[in-house]
């Protein structure tokens, strides 16, 4: 599995992924930090080619993650993939904030698995409820440093 940074032309997959409007996957990539994790058959390490930035197909990533830095805490705004892909993805602000002495924050909803067992993999803390989504309830899950 290769972790890199999100391109703006990785929008059209990222949409299908989270089912959310590409504009919006596009201003996601332009506003917070986005990490997506890819199959190991990509070399990370080949020469840059102009397809590579022609978009990627949802067939090709196994998760994504975008987060970003606000006062004393990182916060995770979204998160989804594989379970492998999700512990994977969460370690990328962890490691953020282990260097900054910083805390990292998850909102969870009921129906991620792959979350909340990345989460309490990584030693995430359940820390009450969170706010709602569309009606939908969270758990605020936090890792201090």
């Amino acid at each position: 599995m290769n972790v890199r940074d999100a391109l703006e032309a990785d929008a059209d997959a990222l949409a299908s992924i989270a089912d959310s409007p590409t504009d919006v996957m596009r201003n996601l990539v332009h506003d917070r930090t986005v990490r997506i994790a890819e199959d190991g058959t990509h070399d990370p390490n080949a020469d840059v080619s102009s397809s590579q930035y022609n978009g990627s197909s949802p067939e090709d990533i196994l998760g994504f993650i975008s987060f970003d830095a606000r006062a004393d805490t990182v916060h995770v705004t979204q998160l989804g993939g594989t379970d492998k892909a999700c512990e994977r993805l969460l370690a990328e602000p962890v490691r953020f904030a282990e260097q900054e002495s910083m805390a990292v924050e998850v909102l969870i909803s009921p129906e991620t698995d792959a979350v909340e067992d990345a989460a309490e993999a990584l030693g995430f803390e359940r820390r009450g409820r969170g706010p709602q989504f569309d009606g939908a309830p969270t758990t605020r899950f936090r890792l201090e440093p």
